[in-house]
């Protein structure tokens, strides 16, 4: 990682500003009362300081301007949410913001998929984007608000957000129950899962009486009426887990019947 590289993100940081403590106070006090232009001069004053947080990160592998560009979201974040009457420094607070908003993206950035160098650089300028709207109109702003900030398409933006995003495995465990885990691909609703192409190419019904009522209509209602297990169980009025259990006590009846 160059981290000795004088322009970083378009920025040359060899001319940076440096604020006084008179000055960080009176632009602080201006930011709290609503002041756009004090909020943009803060941060531009305190990006020394996310220059010294990614000099930490001087091992990794990550290019040195998305590690910056990360750094200010962290920086921005910390200026939206300091309380300056708790008579605490701001540097003293913001570091270990920028420092963890840098770990979650290196911990994020390890999937195996990379992403172009465009696309990051279009996914960060709509998130960065997406907290100055939040802050501005105090509500989150929609794609729309946020292509019409920055002029990118808003589908573009879609595509870049969506493509920094971590994959997700449909066995990645969501919620454990009486030692019976459910995964991701029990919300799943899918008309043309395995199950469902063996049911219907069988004697359906003659399976399906071996099932007590409750397991029938779980099954009725999971594979006929494609309702995920979460929507089976507010129908029915049990947890998930239970029919996620009584699912697959149901298949392997069923199942058992049809092979022998």
């Amino acid at each position: 990682m160059a981290i000795g590289k004088v322009e970083i993100c378009g920025v040359n940081t060899s001319k940076l500003p440096i604020l006084k403590n008179e000055e960080k106070e009176e632009l602080f006090a201006r930011i709290e009362n609503g002041d756009k232009e004090a909020r943009e001069e803060y941060i531009r004053g305190n990006l020394r300081l996310v220059l010294s947080v990614i000099k930490r990160f001087s091992q990794s592998n990550e290019n040195v301007d998305d590690l910056f560009q990360i750094g200010c979201i962290g920086l921005i974040k910390a200026i939206d949410n300091f309380d300056s009457s708790l008579n605490v420094k701001f540097s003293t607070y913001a570091v270990p913001m920028i420092i963890g908003e840098i770990r979650r993206f290196l911990r994020d950035s390890s999937s195996p998929i990379r992403v172009s160098r465009s696309l990051k650089d279009t996914a960060y300028k709509a998130i960065y984007a997406k907290e100055n709207l939040t802050k501005r109109n105090l509500r989150e702003p929609t794609i729309m608000e946020i292509s019409e900030e920055i002029g990118i398409p808003k589908e573009d933006i879609v595509y870049a957000l969506d493509a920094i995003q971590n994959p997700m495995s449909l066995y990645e465990p969501v919620y454990t129950e009486g030692g019976d885990t459910l995964y991701v691909m029990d919300q799943i609703s899918d008309k043309k899962c395995k199950e469902e192409n063996w049911i219907e190419n069988i004697s359906l019904s003659e399976a399906m009486k071996r099932l007590d009522e409750r397991e029938n209509e779980i099954i009725v209602l999971r594979f006929f009426e494609g309702k995920t297990q979460m929507e089976v169980a507010e129908y029915i009025g049990i947890s998930q887990a239970q029919v996620s259990r009584l699912e697959k006590n149901a298949l392997r009846t069923m199942k058992k019947y049809l092979v022998y």
